[in-house]
């Protein structure tokens, strides 16, 4: 296992947080949704489970494309999700 981050890929607002410090997610689960300026909102999923080691971010704060939303240990196993 590994550190690994989970980035913003937009400018807008934290507008929810699916994990939580130390929790376990699954690949391709909603982790974040990111409302940006124009109304839309982006919802920030990744291809691999983990364990959240730290979020940077909370709720209603704004954030930069780019910019680090948590880090995470990935699986060292894999779980056959297609």
């Amino acid at each position: 296992m590994y550190v690994d981050v989970i980035l913003s890929p937009c400018d807008g607002s934290v507008e929810r947080i699916s994990i939580s410090k130390n929790s376990r997610f699954y690949e391709w689960e909603p982790l974040f949704q990111i409302k940006k300026a124009d109304g839309g909102v982006e919802i920030i999923d990744i291809g691999v489970s983990g364990e959240v080691e730290s979020l940077e971010v909370m709720e209603g704060e704004p954030v930069v494309a780019g910019e680090v939303l948590a880090y995470f240990k990935e699986d060292s196993f894999v779980t056959g999700s297609d």
